[in-house]
């Protein structure tokens, strides 16, 4: 069965919780006392069966059924009862037995049929009746369930829940005045209630008669004139009714009762934007967002709303400064500070959003997200240190976590630490296992690790992993096919990687400087040089390594004077080896 068609079902709109009346339109449920599971059926006693060794007969069978049920054999279960009905075909008791197996079985119509003679047999067994419901309601049969609650109402007249029901079954057979009816004798015996109030108006809207309903919450309203939920309840119904000023009306009076009620804001904050008046819109949200009630994760949800309209600079102006608002706010709430963080993040602005991520980390520390957030950017702005303390932290909450392994093993690479490294990367290929992009990283840096360890088969098989994974990696192409050419291994393979890691990524110094080498390599010098003078053009940083290899590559051209102004400018870069030096002392390419 599905949730109790009567209880109060609340609408999320960006700005405004009201109440949805409770019948929808396409199913029906009932009450937690109609609606029983016949997996767990009340068991009722077999009552009288007749005298002498029938009645003992017919309690012997009857038991034994239920001894069947309740180890789920319903197979067995079933022949007991039915062997009952056999003796005593009015035995209501196996009746309804044998329509709860029925129902374990999905077959309502035969259920449905058993129920209707037990009923007949006992009229008063609000049990019966309730399973009969549940037949009838999976039937679309609305009509005979208005007698089943007619009955029930009978048997239990205070019962609010078959009322309710009641007026459900008018609803659905569209006998919108008979359920207005059923509603008036309930409030006879429980008095108003907002749940009367709700279904009385889901009524009158479906009958057109919006006056009506608008009049049910003003007489709500006047008769508790403190009770803010009612104008917002009123405004929404004059909203979604295209009656907008009176709307808005009814708002600034909430207002002038309790100007620090965030829905009051949030509802003129929706009517504004539906007005496309973006300004007082926005104005009403940050005096919502400026005061700390309840309403935390429905503000977050209107942030989280701009996102789809990024990179537009009006929607990240917006949304930051709504969550600047909202972590200013509630500064002790972790999603808020989270939240903040990361519209500091869209902006580029990775200390601040670090500063916001800590606090929140801080206050919980079970959120695996602000925390893959938090070492992601200490590990792009190079605080090692920081990452790996912040990141096996994370690791001792979340240690299934594979790409918070591979952020540590990154940050220990980046500390040369290979062999730590090494083992934190493992574990991110073992987790993430279904996760090509992941294999593909974290392969390549396992590759970069057993480089620096001088294990060239072991990096050669780690960077093989890495492209199975993923071709179109460009900085295993470039690794890989640097590395080869180093060691002058394999120098076509390496050719066609590094000319594929630059079709992917053009004007990448660092790749073009990987291409030229390898030309270099193949003594292929007119070549080196052009791809050499591509990447010196793209180089920011005044690389020494670039500068060198091309002085050994106008070297090879028979240009020296070319190749030692080079060299030395290389070393004016920072390189100060051996080996350079001895090149510009002997004018000539060393090794």
């Amino acid at each position: 069965m599905i949730d109790n068609l009567h209880k109060r079902v609340y609408k999320i709109s960006s700005a405004l919780v009201v109440v949805v009346l409770f019948i929808p339109f396409c199913n029906i449920a009932f009450s937690q006392d109609t609606a029983v599971d016949s997996n767990k059926s009340v068991i009722v006693k077999p009552g009288k069966l007749g005298t002498g060794s029938d009645s003992l007969l017919l309690k012997q069978l009857f038991y034994s059924g239920l001894r069947e049920k309740t180890v789920d054999n319903l197979t067995s279960a079933g022949e007991f009862f039915e062997r009952v009905i056999q003796l005593d075909p009015k035995n209501a008791p196996a009746l309804y037995e044998l329509a709860n197996i029925k129902k374990k079985k999905n077959n309502y119509p035969d259920a449905q049929l058993f129920l209707e003679k037990a009923v007949r047999i006992d009229k008063d067994n609000k049990w019966y009746w309730i399973a009969l419901a549940d037949c009838y309601e999976k039937a679309a049969e609305y009509a005979k369930l208005q007698n089943v609650f007619d009955q029930l109402i009978r048997i239990s007249p205070d019962n609010p829940d078959y009322y309710f029901d009641k007026a459900n079954a008018d609803f659905f057979l569209a006998k919108y005045d008979d359920a207005l009816n059923v509603f008036d004798k309930l409030e006879q015996i429980t008095g108003p209630s907002d749940e009367l109030l709700a279904n009385r108006q889901k009524i009158y809207l479906k009958q057109g008669k919006i006056n009506l309903a608008a009049n049910q919450l003003e007489k709500a309203i006047e008769a508790n004139p403190s009770q803010i939920k009612y104008y917002l309840y009123l405004s929404e119904l004059y909203n979604s009714n295209n009656l907008i000023d009176k709307a808005v009306k009814v708002l600034q009076t909430a207002e002038k009762i309790d100007a620090n009620n965030g829905l009051i804001h949030l509802a003129l904050a929706d009517i504004y934007r539906d007005k496309k008046n973006e300004a007082e819109s926005f104005n009403e949200l940050t005096l919502a967002f400026a005061i700390p009630d309840e309403n935390i994760d429905q503000k977050i949800k209107i942030i989280l709303g701009y996102l789809p309209r990024f990179p537009d600079p009006n929607a990240k102006a917006s949304a930051t400064e709504l969550s600047r608002i909202l972590a200013a706010t509630y500064p002790d709430d972790a999603k808020a500070l989270a939240v903040y963080g990361d519209m500091l993040m869209q902006n580029n602005q990775l200390n601040e959003a670090k500063t916001f991520y800590k606090k929140s980390v801080a206050l919980n520390n079970q959120v695996y997200a602000v925390q893959e957030q938090l070492v992601r950017i200490e590990l792009g702005e190079n605080e090692t240190d920081e990452a790996i303390a912040d990141g096996e932290n994370a690791l001792s909450f979340f240690p299934n976590q594979a790409w918070m392994n591979y952020l540590v093993g990154a940050a220990w690479f980046q500390k040369k630490d290979f062999k730590k490294a090494i083992d934190y990367i493992k574990n991110a290929t073992q987790l993430g296992f279904d996760d090509k992009d992941l294999l593909s990283q974290s392969f390549s840096a396992l590759g970069d690790c057993y480089h620096g360890l001088k294990d060239n088969k072991l990096s050669d098989d780690a960077y093989d992993k890495s492209l199975s994974n993923n071709p179109d990696n460009v900085y295993t192409l470039n690794n890989y096919a640097y590395y080869l050419s180093l060691r002058a291994e394999q120098l076509d393979k390496a050719a066609s990687m590094s000319k594929h890691a630059n079709d992917l990524q053009p004007n990448t110094a660092s790749f073009e400087d990987t291409y030229a080498w390898i030309l270099f390599k193949q003594k292929d010098y007119a070549g080196a040089k052009l791809w050499m003078e591509k990447a010196l053009a793209d180089d920011k940083d005044n690389s020494a390594v670039k500068s060198e290899h091309y002085g050994d590559i106008m070297f090879y051209l028979g240009n020296v004077d070319a190749a030692v102004e080079n060299w030395k400018k290389a070393q004016l870069n920072g390189d100060r080896s051996p080996v350079l030096e001895r090149k510009i002392n002997e004018r000539k390419y060393s090794e």
